[in-house]
């Protein structure tokens, strides 16, 4: 009991004595803990360290900061440096303020000539021996460009005389680029060669800058062939950049160039790897240049360097590149040699972009070759497909915006595409289309063991034999497996595209006609595409498109003033007229619709001027129906000499 009376009790507490401090002792440690002593060392006590005694100032430090008399003349120096820097920035403050306020005055709409070109001299006189240090700045460099712009001739060739030394730094600025470029503008056919010669060493380390590859590209699309060829050619090898004069304007293909100067083409491809990587890692990939040097890359480039440009170009990358000629060839390049899922990625970086990339001259070639290489149709329709389907009237009636409509309905035919765009489309890389061509080789060689007669199969022959008898030919390179009708019927029939556009040939059907572009659209499509796609399936649609042609031509001739009618009648218009006539040569049902609906007892009316060459064409179709149907009543008019056959259709006509 006792024992547990201690424990609960605990320890005793000391007693304090009267008059001392109080004591507080720490319940973890066992020993007391003064607060008035500090921890310290207990030896410290023992062994303290001695003053350290007065040192006497020597004569060689400063009296009041003991600082040594070098130190003191240097923090001098950096006063008087900041202080000139102080009254060199209040300076240039002022100038700024000065030549704002004469900006402001010159660039005005209503100033005199006189009065602007006395302005931009008394700006150009206040830059002069700044001019360098004002490119570079946020506000002047406008007032420079500015002045630059109004500026006389000797004013300009003053300015860009002393900026020579200095553009390669300025090239490099995100102020002075806008500077330099302007100055490349005005420039002098000698001023822009010195310029060109300038960069020869900085080409490469420029591209890979992200303002000073806008200086080169200007530069490069302001030179001629030669010098286009001099900022090449040091991308593509490093005894070509020391020796500029071996490589002449005849040399223009890398391939070329490596044969005539026996280069070894694994440095070639060493060195233009080098340049290429950084630049796509950055994504600098929107100039012409970068486009070019990709396209000779890919004619040596290896297997594996080709597959590896491809995959870092697939995606979003790509549809930046795809406005000038040679980065569209590198789109069909990727979408060719790309895999499946390279090119899913592709299509879907196209995703919002459709309309504007079909509107483009080189970008719609790009949507051509996927419409004829991609079998993923599913995903074609629903990116590119319905993107088109919302903008169809745009793209109808536009000169490019047309040509992946056309594809689909008469695939390659030479009248819709230039004999360049045909080419583009059937580019190769000869690393990675080996194995293609031998594909096609033996698709051929079956074919011709089992001859078939149809087309397709015959105009595949005649490409790969051409294309094996001449080495300089393009090789005809086939990126998908599926059968190309069955594609072409996936997107433009099942797809729902084709329905739609009958209906905007419908609402729209005088525009079209009257059009240069959409007249070629609206005939494809009521003659119901190549080998009759739209048949089967949209008969009801056309004969609609049929009836809307011929309401047009019902309507009455009129016989007001050219100045006071709005339009021509759709036979009197030079478009639609031809296109009419084309229509009853190859489309007996139109030719039948329209003859019964408009035409038929109206036939002298129209027998004068554009609209007699419509009458006549139903005497020059093919088609006997279409022939009996109108000869009754026209053939009063050819011998009264209203009209007239072409001399071609009586001279058939005499041999039958």
């Amino acid at each position: 009991m006792a024992a547990k009376k201690q424990e609960k009790s605990g320890p005793k507490k000391r007693k304090q004595i009267p008059g001392t401090k109080s004591e507080t002792y720490s319940s973890t440690s066992k020993k007391p803990k003064f607060l008035d002593s500090k921890p310290s060392n207990p030896r410290s006590n023992d062994f303290k360290k001695p003053s350290k005694p007065f040192k006497q100032r020597e004569p060689g430090l400063d009296n009041e900061k003991q600082i040594p008399l070098s130190n003191r003349e240097g923090r001098l120096r950096a006063k008087e440096l900041a202080e000139s820097r102080k009254k060199k920035r209040k300076r240039h403050y002022n100038l700024e303020q000065e030549l704002a306020h004469l900006w402001e005055k010159m660039r005005r709409r209503n100033i005199s000539k006189e009065e602007r070109s006395k302005l931009v001299s008394e700006a150009v006189e206040k830059m002069k021996g700044k001019i360098p240090e004002i490119a570079c700045s946020h506000v002047s460099s406008r007032v420079l460009q500015t002045c630059v712009k109004y500026c006389s001739q000797a004013e300009k060739d003053a300015v860009f005389e002393e900026l020579q030394p200095h553009l390669l730094t300025l090239a490099c600025n995100t102020y002075a680029v806008h500077l330099v470029t302007k100055m490349l503008d005005n420039a002098s056919k000698k001023q822009l060669a010195g310029f060109i010669s300038s960069l020869r060493g900085h080409v490469a380390s420029l591209l890979r800058h992200m303002v000073g590859s806008v200086v080169v590209e200007h530069a490069y699309q302001l030179g001629n062939a030669t010098q286009k060829q001099e900022l090449l050619v040091e991308l593509y090898s490093t005894e070509l950049q020391l020796f500029k004069d071996l490589v002449s304007k005849k040399e223009g293909r890398l391939l070329d160039i490596i044969s005539k100067l026996d280069l070894q083409k694994s440095s070639v491809l060493r060195h233009m790897t080098s340049v290429i990587q950084p630049i796509l890692e950055k994504g600098i990939i929107d100039h012409s240049i970068i486009h070019r040097v990709l396209i000779e890359y890919f004619t040596i480039a290896e297997k594996f360097s080709a597959t590896d440009v491809i995959k870092q170009l697939s995606g979003p990358l790509l549809v930046r590149m795809i406005h000038t000629r040679d980065g569209s060839r590198v789109g069909m390049l990727c979408v060719k040699h790309g895999s499946a899922k390279e090119r899913k990625k592709i299509i879907k970086g196209m995703k919002a972009h459709v309309r504007d990339i079909a509107l483009d001259k080189a970008g719609s070639m790009v949507l051509v070759c996927l419409l004829s290489v991609v079998d993923d149709t599913k995903l074609i329709t629903k990116v590119v497909i319905h993107e088109l389907q919302e903008n169809l009237k745009d793209l109808v009636l536009d000169k490019n915006g047309r040509r992946p409509l056309l594809h689909l309905l008469h695939p390659n035919k030479s009248q819709y595409f230039t004999p360049d765009d045909l080419a583009s489309l059937s580019l190769s890389i000869p690393s990675l289309s080996n194995k293609v061509e031998s594909d096609t080789q033996s698709e051929t060689k079956s074919s011709e063991d089992n001859r078939s007669g149809e087309e397709a199969s015959s105009d595949l022959e005649v490409t790969v034999d051409e294309a094996n008898t001449n080495d300089d030919d393009i090789h005809l390179v086939e990126g998908g497996k599926k059968d190309p009708s069955i594609r072409r019927q996936e997107l433009l029939v099942k797809s729902g595209l084709a329905e739609r556009l009958v209906d905007v040939c419908t609402e729209n059907a005088g525009e079209l006609l009257r059009s240069n572009f959409g007249k070629e659209v609206i005939y494809e499509v009521a003659t119901g595409g190549d080998g009759g796609i739209l048949h089967p399936v949209l008969d009801e649609k056309l004969n609609a498109l049929y009836e809307a042609i011929a309401s047009l031509v019902a309507e009455p001739k009129s016989e007001e003033s050219t100045e006071e009618s709005k339009e021509e009648h759709i036979l009197e218009n030079f478009h639609s007229s031809r296109t009419i006539r084309k229509l009853i040569l190859d489309c007996p049902t139109f030719a039948s619709t329209l003859w019964n609906k408009a035409l038929k007892g109206k036939c002298e009316l129209w027998a004068h001027g554009h609209s007699g060459k419509v009458i006549v064409a139903f005497l020059e179709s093919s088609d006997p129906k279409v022939h009996k149907l109108a000869k009754k009543e026209l053939q009063p008019l050819i011998d009264g000499g209203i009209l007239k056959i072409p001399e071609t259709k009586v001279a058939s006509g005499a041999k039958e």
